[in-house]
């Protein structure tokens, strides 16, 4: 399946949302798409075509996976990122090669009211240094006609092989690809092994990737848009403000510079973007981590399914649905999801026959299975996320763990009333 197949197939079952008449990247576009939250495409921005909200939700994503939307946790743990990559020698991406760079002929979108600039929000920053491969998404400033920032984030993979680069003075090759296969979408928001995200994404797709080399030597899935370039070891700029997933706006920094240094792209490419804080920005920051809560519950009790929820901006809250062995189990289940996703705020660990992916269905077990003394687990001073603005500046926060499930013994007590089917 290719990035133009799944725009295809959304189309096709009725859920793409399409805007014809002209249409402004200056705050419009976000605007629109944050009322529609459906995949839409915009056929005219500045007179191209955009797409955003592609991943928008767990029925995309359970299209892209060719499963059941109760089932996506499931798959994404049982697949080891052992999928087959092929170097190919040409790709669709190369129909036009643009050697004088021009960053702002892109649809580069501006989302929000106090923006530092135009955001590359959906480009897969693809780097190579010492033999070492990363992919993964950044978001990208513009700053110039040719010169992107880009916020790296320490000690991740792309910052770790852009200070080996920077130690030695040398520039840190990058392909930044926009528009491409959405399993390679994901895959590359997925905390996998160094160098292994293509070959994650091969085995989620369950077909091999193919990769193409670009003139700097970064190899490259097919796609829309290729931005080909170097960071640079020694410039810096003031990077922000930007919108992150809490809704808020981060801080400032200087970050690393990208100097563009030539553009390859399909005849009449269809740009990518996502909403900062909207909900594909939220399903690409959290699903990734729900497999590794659930791998993590399940050595210590009997998982049934995990969601990281969308009130919880897909990140801050999770909600593990157990089998309940023994009276601990819960508390077990709390503290493991802790430790696998080290981010998060707020636990709620319920029984089978609560729906996980109903807040209403969450609150009620929450309402009639919880006594405050005896299943409300608080740990101060802990590691959480940067990203929360009720936490110190360095992430330190206290985090509470909820047990709402029904209490083994009184099992008879929390039983809910059925009507009998005819």
């Amino acid at each position: 399946m290719t990035y133009r197949d799944f725009i295809d197939r959304l189309k096709e079952n009725g859920k793409l949302v399409e805007v014809h008449q002209p249409v402004s990247p200056k705050f419009e576009a976000s605007r629109i798409a944050k009322k529609t939250k459906a995949p839409v495409l915009f056929h005219d921005v500045s007179g191209s075509k955009v797409i955003m909200n592609l991943l928008g939700s767990r029925d995309e994503l359970a299209a892209m996976l060719e499963v059941p939307k109760e089932e996506i946790i499931k798959k994404l743990s049982e697949v080891s990122p052992e999928g087959e990559v092929r170097l190919v020698s040409d790709s669709p991406t190369l129909e036009v090669i643009e050697d004088k760079v021009d960053l702002t002929k892109l649809p580069i979108l501006t989302h929000f009211e106090k923006d530092g600039a135009p955001y590359i929000t959906a480009g897969i920053v693809v780097s190579e240094y010492g033999g070492v491969m990363n992919a993964s998404i950044h978001r990208l400033m513009l700053v110039g006609k040719d010169k992107l920032a880009v916020r790296l984030v320490p000690p991740r993979h792309t910052y770790l092989l852009h200070k080996k680069a920077a130690e030695k003075g040398e520039a840190l090759p990058i392909a930044i690809v926009l528009g491409c296969d959405p399993t390679i979408i994901y895959a590359t928001s997925t905390r996998v092994p160094v160098g292994k995200e293509f070959e994650y994404a091969a085995a989620l797709r369950g077909a091999p990737v193919e990769l193409f080399e670009c003139s700097n030597g970064v190899k490259v899935p097919h796609s829309e848009i290729v931005l080909e370039g170097y960071v640079d070891p020694k410039e810096r700029v003031d990077e922000g403000p930007f919108v992150d997933i809490t809704g808020t706006y981060d801080v400032v920094r200087k970050e690393p510079v990208i100097r563009i240094t030539r553009i390859i792209h399909r005849k009449n490419p269809i740009y990518h973007g996502i909403l900062p804080a909207g909900p594909e920005h939220l399903l690409m920051m959290g699903v990734p981590y729900e497999p590794r809560i659930y791998r993590a519950v399940g050595e210590v009790t009997t998982v049934k399914n995990v969601v990281l929820t969308e009130g919880g901006c897909c990140y801050l809250h999770a909600v593990v649905q157990i089998e309940k062995q023994t009276e601990g189990d819960a508390k077990n289940a709390i503290m493991a999801a802790f430790a696998a996703h080290t981010s998060l705020k707020h636990v709620v660990v319920v029984d089978e026959d609560i729906n996980i992916f109903d807040p209403a269905d969450v609150e009620f077990a929450v309402a009639t299975r919880v006594k405050g003394d005896m299943d409300i687990l608080i740990i101060p001073n802990v590691r959480g996320s940067s990203l929360d603005p009720r936490g110190a500046p360095d992430g330190t926060t206290t985090k509470v763990g909820i047990d709402a499930t029904k209490v083994l013994v009184e099992k008879e007590n929390f039983e809910r009333a059925v009507i009998p089917e005819e």
